[in-house]
């Protein structure tokens, strides 16, 4: 299988100021063309072994990695036969990546700038980012570097998020790139397409380009604006699959946030960056992930007419393999600063898990390796929730509505738990991510259980017995 399968996700970013506790936040759904796709955990320990020469297994993209790796996390394809697709992960410095949001460049600045084939892509950006970078500029620096250099095989958006920063880069064409900083008050919703708009070279606080990038756009004749640089303008695109694909989406996620902005789903015209009416919370933001248009007549599992319900491309999919929120907090100590909020499969149905990210380990559970079917495994667990869930959705309903809500406040105590421990080392922490992982396994294992019993119930194949046979 080619890389073009990953090309479809949603992305989520808040400021510190803008989120109810304070911590930044970015966020991702993985999606993929298939509905199966196994996905696991992954925990590299500072300076593992490894080739000090990266080499592609996607494209051959080929880089030298730096003497020094740092521990991180990350959330790999189960068989790397295509490249690692390592996606998500935090640092021990407590720095966050995800990618990535897949987007697309313009023919007209293509023609002036291609991909390289054997560029920097989806499929090494974690991997030969993440373990060297102390802050979210840096990461944005390192990966700047490469597509300057070495060349973008894809047009891409990246997130990136420290403690006190959020960022969101976007490479636009085979060699430039540009990046701006999230206001700490504000939020952004992404759904592949180039989204950054007005570029402040003079402002450095918040934005970060590729060298040259105003003088090659000049030169090229790209600016349909003329007086300012709006990258969206330059590098988009504005097809119709934007309308019905991408940026309704968009238009959900600043409705969900921002009930009083007046817009429409197909708007080419949405706000990059957007002020939500009330703080952000953790569980606004897995509904949010799990989104399919409700109370919409735009809903596949609603109301609305044949053609209503399939207009528009939802957020969460049975597609969607692995969905997470990268939590940065202020207000702990280092080591228990970052919390990886992790979904597998369809986070319509399956549950986000709290894992301490400096710990030693995840669970033995989620890093093991997965490509065929086991009921126990999480990744093929969460793929049973989702499709029994989805099967008699609304006659089950207060059945996942009250699994979701119980898990939600599970998760809000782990953590609460953890907060309190005396030594948080790499190895306690390994262990409580293991008590946590092993909890919520057996919550997903009884629900699949109140699942099957419900649906067999509700079978077509049934008939009304005499009590007499």
């Amino acid at each position: 299988m080619s890389r073009h399968l990953h090309q479809s996700c949603t992305s989520f970013l808040a400021g510190k100021h803008a989120t109810i506790d304070g911590s930044t936040l970015i966020a991702r759904n993985e999606d993929n063309f298939v509905a199966i796709w196994p996905k696991r955990a992954a925990v590299h320990a500072a300076d593992e072994p490894r080739d000090q020469t990266f080499i592609s297994k996607n494209n051959q993209f080929t880089t030298t990695l730096p003497d020094h790796a740092q521990h991180y996390t990350a959330m790999p394809d189960t068989t790397p036969d295509e490249g690692f697709y390592e996606e998500s992960g935090i640092n021990a410095k407590n720095v966050a990546m995800s990618a990535t949001e897949s987007a697309y460049t313009n023919s007209l600045v293509l023609g002036k700038d291609p991909l390289v084939a054997n560029g920097i892509a989806e499929d090494a950006m974690v991997t030969v980012v993440l373990p060297y970078v102390d802050s979210a500029r840096a990461g944005i620096k390192r990966l700047g570097e490469m597509v300057s250099t070495t060349g973008a095989a894809e047009t891409n958006g990246v997130l990136f998020s420290d403690v006190e920063e959020v960022w969101y880069m976007e490479i636009v064409s085979g060699h430039h790139w540009v990046a701006q900083r999230i206001p700490d008050d504000a939020y952004a919703v992404v759904a592949n397409q180039l989204a950054i708009e007005d570029i402040d070279f003079d402002d450095s606080k918040n934005f970060m380009t590729s060298n040259h990038i105003r003088q090659f756009v000049q030169q090229n004749h790209l600016n349909p604006d003329g007086n300012r640089f709006n990258s969206r303008h330059i590098f988009g695109t504005h097809s119709a699959d934007d309308a019905h694909y991408n940026t309704p989406r968009v238009w959900y996620g600043q409705r969900s946030f921002t009930p009083s902005a007046f817009i429409e789903p197909t708007s080419m015209d949405l706000p990059f960056i957007q002020h939500a009416e009330q703080k952000i919370t953790l569980a606004g933001v897995e509904a949010f992930l799990g989104s399919h248009y409700e109370e919409t007549p735009y809903d596949p599992l609603g109301n609305g007419t044949a053609a209503e319900k399939h207009r528009f491309r939802a957020v969460g999919l049975s597609r969607t393999q692995n969905s997470h929120i990268l939590q940065l907090r202020r207000d702990v100590v280092p080591p228990l600063a970052g919390i990886i909020w992790q979904a597998l499969g369809n986070p319509t149905y399956s549950p986000y898990v709290p894992f301490y990210a400096t710990a030693g380990q995840l669970d033995d559970s989620y890093t093991a390796a997965n490509e065929d079917y086991d009921g126990q495994n999480p990744y093929w667990a969460a793929k049973t929730l989702n499709v029994l869930s989805e099967q008699n959705h609304h006659q089950n309903y207060k059945l996942i509505h009250d699994f979701l809500k119980t898990t939600q406040s599970l998760g809000i105590q782990r953590v609460a738990i953890g907060d309190e421990l005396n030594a948080p080392t790499a190895s306690v922490l390994g262990g409580f991510n293991h008590e946590t992982a092993t909890l919520f396994n057996q919550a997903v294992q009884t629900q699949i259980g109140k699942l099957v019993q419900a649906n067999a119930e509700l079978s077509a194949l049934t008939f009304t017995m005499d009590a007499n046979l």
